[in-house]
Order: structure tokens, then C-alpha cells, then sequence
């Protein structure tokens, strides 16, 4: 029995770095990942809209520089000099917009962890330079980072993502079904986690596999909607 005619599991997303599809939307940010160890000042800046694959690069980057991964709320309570021994990525740094506790911390860590010769990967939704922090000296030393960005998904790249994110969920839609929601999605990376999670509900509800027709009612009345 399939899995979208079981139980309601949780999602377990593949982030390993076989599992994330290289496009040309990417191709940059991936290969600078990939050669980490010649980053400008030893830190980057890792951009794109939600969904786009920010944190599964920082998990492929954390797997090669055997770095730790922190969200950016987290740091005002964190250690901050055990946590500079080791390369670190910063996530979601925008999300510490009005906490100067969190911004002091992470410009502490920003200064600790270069100073140990080590990398920084900061990521963001929107460009670095809309960020909303009110550090100066931390927006300046963000500044000075280069910058990678992952780019809205072409259509090769959505049909990829659409079916990893089945996979993570262990469903099996019908063939026609990812390119038909290509055709009609919102095209967005965050739409297609949507659209995939209101799929993998309805399938489970109505005790249904996941075919086109499916995929239509839930286009249609769903809140990701249809483009």
C-alpha cells in the first residue's frame, strides 16, 4: 500500500547534496558552495526567496565544511565562543530584524569565527542590502560578504523540485501530474511546498492517489491557487 493511502507521516526532506537539482537558477550559488574554501574573506552570503533551497545548501555546505547550523533568533542565547571553533551558517538572518541582542551576537560571531580562520554562511530571504538590520557595524561587515543568489525556478527546475517534494513525502503522483501543476502553479518555490502539502491532505482525506484531477480541485479551491 502506498504511503498516501496510510498514515498522515511527516515530511522528511532529502538534504543531502545528490538530492539538490542544479538549474541554471542555481548553477552559481551551487558552485560556489561547492568551492567554499575561496570565498572572498571567508564568508558568503546566501540569497533567494523562500523555499528556494537556501537551507538544504546549508546543510550541503555544513556536511563539507563540517560547520554548525544556527537560526539567527537563536543567537542571543547561544554560546557564542564554542560556537565560533567551528565554520557556522547563520540562517534566516532577516528573521533578527529589532532584536539587538540576536545582531550583537551575530556580529561577535561573525568577528570570532574569522578571526579562527574559519567560514561564515549567512542566508536571507531579498538582497543582503534590504536586510533589515540596525547594527551599523554589523550591516557593514555583511556588506562586505559576496553574494550568491538562487533565482526563481525555470520550468525544468520546478518540475524537479515538485517531485523531490513528493518524494520527500512518499507519495507517488500520477505522470501527468507534475507538469500539469508546472502549467497552472503560482511559480514560486514556497507555492510548490504548499501545493504538494495541500495534495499529500487532500489525498489522505478522500483516501485518493494523487492524479490530475486531483491536482485540479486543488488548484482550484485551494490557498496556493492557480496562476
Amino acid at each position: 500500500m502506498t504511503r498516501q493511502l496510510s498514515f498522515d507521516l511527516p515530511a522528511r526532506p532529502a538534504l543531502g547534496r545528490d538530492d539538490f537539482m542544479v538549474a541554471p537558477s542555481n548553477a552559481i550559488a551551487v558552485a560556489m558552495i561547492e568551492n567554499w574554501q575561496g570565498w572572498a574573506g571567508g564568508k558568503l552570503a546566501l540569497t533567494g526567496p523562500p523555499g528556494a533551497g537556501k537551507t538544504h545548501l546549508a546543510h550541503v555546505w555544513a556536511a563539507a565544511a563540517d560547520a554548525r547550523i544556527v537560526p539567527a533568533r537563536d543567537l542571543a542565547g547561544a554560546d557564542i565562543p564554542s560556537l565560533a571553533q567551528t565554520c557556522v551558517a547563520v540562517e534566516d538572518v532577516p528573521a533578527i530584524k529589532g532584536d539587538i541582542a540576536a545582531q550583537t551576537a551575530l556580529f561577535h560571531l561573525h568577528n570570532l569565527v574569522l578571526s579562527e580562520g574559519r567560514s561564515l554562511l549567512l542566508t536571507g530571504s531579498g538582497a543582503v542590502p534590504h536586510w533589515p538590520l540596525d547594527l551599523p557595524d554589523l550591516v557593514s561587515r555583511i556588506a562586505a560578504a559576496p553574494t550568491a543568489a538562487l533565482d526563481p525556478p525555470d520550468d525544468a527546475l520546478l518540475c524537479a523540485v515538485l517531485a523531490k517534494l513528493f518524494a520527500d513525502r512518499q507519495l507517488t503522483p500520477k505522470p501527468d501530474v507534475i507538469p500539469y501543476l508546472a502549467r497552472r502553479m503560482v511559480r514560486s518555490f514556497a507555492a510548490a511546498g504548499d501545493l504538494v502539502a495541500a495534495l499529500d491532505s487532500a489525498s489522505l482525506a478522500r483516501q485518493r492517489p494523487v492524479t490530475r484531477a486531483l491536482a485540479a480541485q486543488v488548484l482550484d479551491n485551494g490557498p496556493t491557487g492557480a496562476r
